[in-house]
């Protein structure tokens, strides 16, 4: 089955977006999306990768959670920590214990061990000689951070287990987690302290169990049940899992005392219900309930998926609702310039954490939702996560309502809020704005703009947390010794940055207007305008009407421009930059037609040679439009080795194809 270049893009973006959630929610603890969403995308990614047969072995599919924090040591688990599927309604349960069934090839029922699904960490622990050797989080399943020094101050958690001698070896798995009376001492404290308060359990103990101090997170009322084990040498283990249990809490270790165990699916909802019943008055925090085949040698034989056990299920809860009031609407800037709406509550307790605000996404949700400052609203807690308004009881009730309007200049600069697509809206200043200044830098010295060397991520990050630099312009202004300053930063690297900004004043035009940041102008994009105008002057003085005579050049794209340039803010940042020393060629416009004026090429492939940034580079130079897609307006496919689905549209469709090596031949000959 052909695989259209849309479908790729969305798998693409589908990818990127659980690996960023996936390390907010498992490595930093501060996720943006309820579990649900993610559990949306998920889902989505993986129907389309098995009906379209697009299955990677570096796809969220294929692994769980994230990678762990670079400040721990690294503990690679001998046996995977598997994430679990999950499932939301009696139908899907029913299916879970179907499809056993027919792996299994009986119609019997099964036995299950039952118990609630924490909401806590995940971890491991190494029991050498029935003595505690390490700790380890679950990070991405196969590699975590060893937390044994903040492991040992957990009580419930023991040093040495009872009755297990020498030349044994025990891993054992549990989820740590902070109770709700334990949660609620610690915020009692802190108001009397004046100190900040914990948001969510949750949260709290993920703190918690990654404190470089132990000192710290003895401070912390941590508490665990172990749910299942690992690696386990030198001990006879009994051949069911509830039993296993009954050892576990024979040599000491902390077991759920709510567990159960039912034969058939049926009586397993039954408990599931009946804790969905008992869940507030619980002492800790559940977002479900675990459903496990309680037979270990039937645990064996129905194995692993690639991310998750076969022979395991979450029924997760549906969310929890309250009624609470608006009491008005704050516009936020985004890292990248999206103004967001956020709505401020009455302070309510949903979900298991006391919701004061939430994001309302942007100013279609507003209108869907038909929202005015002064509405009750009902707040729901997704997934046990992320707290949402989904609909206004009444307006009726609100004396004194108002309407909520978009602000017309950027909260954090005062500049011209511009329209982004069909919802979105951002800041125009991009570049200058302080809210943007991070992502601003950091595009501004990547590679394909002004290649700063050792300007990377983090270290910008960490220079602009540090008030080091503001903008792009002081990049050029920093000392040696302002860098060696720095962590993990010594004097040889320090000449080096130095040095690496220095070369990076060497530049080209098309580089320069790259790394400004303007918005939908990529390398593309730059290099038409500069073809076109030759000139920074030029493009900067350029009306709505002349910028859409550039080739490509819309009238949105065309629009950013003018908006970025006719700010005055921008215009004094250029000149900062210019009388830094930055200079580039001057540009030669020629009258003449180009030779691949309006032929449009597709590469695919990989260009062994030439990268293939420079030969679109080299293309449009020379006229030609770049195509992400093969359609019968295509004049000339250029096809590396690897080259898949757009080839063959390319044969089928009677493309003319050429090899890396004849269209390096052509270029050549094009450009004498």
């Amino acid at each position: 089955m052909a695989v259209s270049d849309k479908i790729k893009r969305e798998v693409t973006k589908l990818r990127q977006q659980l690996e960023h959630h996936n390390r907010l929610y498992h490595s930093l603890d501060s996720p943006e999306i309820p579990d649900a969403d993610f559990d949306t995308l998920l889902a989505r990614l993986q129907f389309l990768e098995s009906e379209y047969k697009l299955e990677s072995p570096d796809s969220p599919t294929q692994r769980v959670g994230s990678e762990a924090l670079s400040q721990f040591s690294q503990v690679t688990h001998k046996q995977a920590m598997l994430s679990l599927d999950k499932v939301f309604n009696e139908g899907d349960l029913q299916a879970f214990e179907a499809r056993i069934g027919k792996r299994l090839d009986t119609e019997d029922k099964f036995e299950y061990s039952c118990e609630p699904k924490i909401d806590g960490i995940a971890v491991s622990l190494l029991y050498r000689d029935g003595v505690l050797e390490r700790a380890a989080t679950r990070g991405d399943g196969v590699t975590g951070e060893d937390i044994t020094h903040n492991v040992r101050t957990i009580h419930s958690i023991p040093l040495r287990l009872r009755n297990v001698g020498a030349g044994s070896l025990i891993e054992v798995r549990g989820e740590i987690f902070l109770s709700k009376p334990g949660f609620k001492r610690l915020n009692e404290m802190a108001e009397v302290a004046g100190s900040k308060v914990f948001v969510n359990p949750r949260n709290t103990a993920a703190g918690a169990v990654r404190q470089l101090d132990s000192r710290k997170s003895a401070k912390i009322p941590l508490q665990m049940f172990c749910y299942s084990v690992g690696i386990v040498e030198g001990v006879a283990l009994p051949a069911k899992l509830s039993e296993i249990f009954k050892t576990l809490d024979q040599w000491g270790l902390p077991v759920n005392p709510d567990r159960d165990v039912k034969t058939g699916i049926k009586s397993c909802l039954q408990y599931c219900l009946k804790l969905l019943k008992k869940r507030s008055s619980l002492t800790y925090e559940i977002d479900g309930a675990v459903i496990k085949v309680n037979n270990l040698t039937l645990q064996k034989e129905l194995g692993n998926n690639a991310r998750s056990p076969r022979w395991a299920m979450a029924y997760k809860f549906p969310a929890e609702e309250k009624t609470t009031t608006v009491i008005e609407v704050e516009f936020q800037v985004g890292r990248t310039g999206t103004i967001t709406p956020v709505a401020r509550l009455e302070p309510v307790f949903v979900g298991g954490v006391t919701v004061s605000n939430t994001t309302l996404h942007n100013m279609d949700e507003i209108k869907r939702l038909g929202l005015r400052v002064g509405d009750t609203v009902v707040v729901r807690r997704a997934g046990d996560v992320i707290p949402k308004i989904v609909r206004v009881v009444s307006s009726i009730t609100n004396k004194h309502p108002k309407v909520i309007r978009l602000p017309k200049n950027c909260p954090a600069c005062r500049s011209v809020i511009e329209k982004d697509g069909e919802v979105l809206y951002r800041c125009s200043a991009g570049i200058i704005c302080p809210a943007q200044r991070k992502e601003a830098i950091k595009h501004f010295s990547s590679r394909s703009a002004m290649d700063i060397d050792g300007l990377g991520d983090k270290l910008v990050e960490l220079m602009v947390d540090e008030g080091v630099i503001e903008s792009v312009a002081d990049v050029y202004a920093i000392k040696a010794e302002q860098i060696s300053a720095l962590e993990r930063m010594g004097d040889k690297s320090a000449a080096n940055l130095i040095k690496a900004i220095e070369k990076s004043k060497q530049t080209t035009l098309p580089r320069f207007l790259f790394g400004l940041g303007i918005r939908e102008v990529g390398e593309a994009t730059a290099l038409q305008l500069v073809n076109y105008f030759g000139d920074l002057d030029k493009i900067i003085s350029a009306d709505t009407d002349s910028l859409e005579q550039v080739p490509d050049v819309g009238p949105v794209v065309a629009q950013h421009v003018s908006v970025f340039f006719n700010n005055d803010e921008n215009l004094t940042l250029l000149r900062r930059l210019q009388e830094y020393g930055i200079i580039w060629p001057k540009v030669e416009v020629s009258d003449n037609v180009k030779p691949l004026n309006k032929q449009i090429y597709v590469l695919t492939g990989t260009l062994e040679l030439m990268p293939r940034s420079e030969a679109k580079s080299r293309l449009i130079a020379l006229g030609a439009k770049v195509a992400g897609s093969v359609s019968k307006n295509t004049s000339c496919v250029v096809a590396g080795p690897g080259a898949g689905s757009k080839l063959s549209k390319a044969e089928e469709l009677g493309v003319k194809v050429i090899n890396e090596k004849d269209f390096l031949a052509l270029l050549n000959e094009l450009n004498n």
